[in-house]
């Protein structure tokens, strides 16, 4: 399953514990583990993934590439945001836990992200 997102001025990539997309075309300096917003994610499309018991998110930003592992939440039911958490902490948001990564990861590519035309490609597949 691939969705796009796109970045924003205001994103500071700093959370250490979680990283998220949003529908959302506007962000908060508060926001500071969401990495995307306007994400055109499908939730009928993610439902083939909610029934595995882990998943790779490739996050393709410009020439660069970051993957994140996790552990699929099959409770995960979110029109509105993605939520992928280093910690167990579940919610309806709450698409992966115990993910190796987390917004702060990416704080090398912020200059990028900060830029509302910066398109970002984001895969997920169950596995």
């Amino acid at each position: 399953m691939i969705f796009t997102a796109y970045g924003h001025p205001n994103i500071t990539s700093t959370h250490p514990k979680t990283l998220e997309f949003t529908k959302d075309s506007e962000l908060s300096l508060k926001g500071d583990c969401i990495i995307g917003v306007r994400a055109d994610y499908n939730l009928k499309e993610l439902e083939p993934i909610l029934k595995k018991a882990k998943l790779k998110m490739t996050i393709k930003i410009g020439d660069s590439t970051l993957i994140v592992m996790g552990k699929v939440n099959p409770d995960f039911s979110s029109d509105g945001e993605i939520v992928l958490r280093r910690t167990e902490f579940l919610s309806e948001r709450t698409l992966a836990t115990k993910t190796d990564k987390a917004a702060l990861d990416l704080l090398n590519l912020v200059d990028k992200l900060r830029n509302p035309s910066q398109k970002i490609i984001v895969e997920i597949e169950g596995i």
